[in-house]
């Protein structure tokens, strides 16, 4: 769940720290607001990184499926 302040999205990247696909920013989504995985808190990049790791190839067919359907509401 995420508070008023943040949203939640799926990147490819996982987490280095536990492994999650799923991270948080802030809804302002400034270029240079920190996306933190939503697990385990650790900061992987900033909102402007999240975005070109968004619009680059997906690794696979499931994980552009993944992305898609996670992701639908915040682009």
């Amino acid at each position: 769940m995420t508070s008023d302040f943040s949203e939640e999205l799926r990147l490819p990247a996982a987490c280095p720290e536990c492994g999650s696909h799923l991270y948080r920013v802030s809804k302002a989504k400034n270029p240079s607001d920190q996306v933190n995985c939503a697990s385990c808190k650790r900061v992987l990049c900033l909102y402007h990184e999240a975005q070109s790791m968004l619009q680059q190839e997906p690794g696979s067919e499931l994980e552009a499926l993944l992305e898609e359907v996670m992701n639908r509401n915040h682009r």
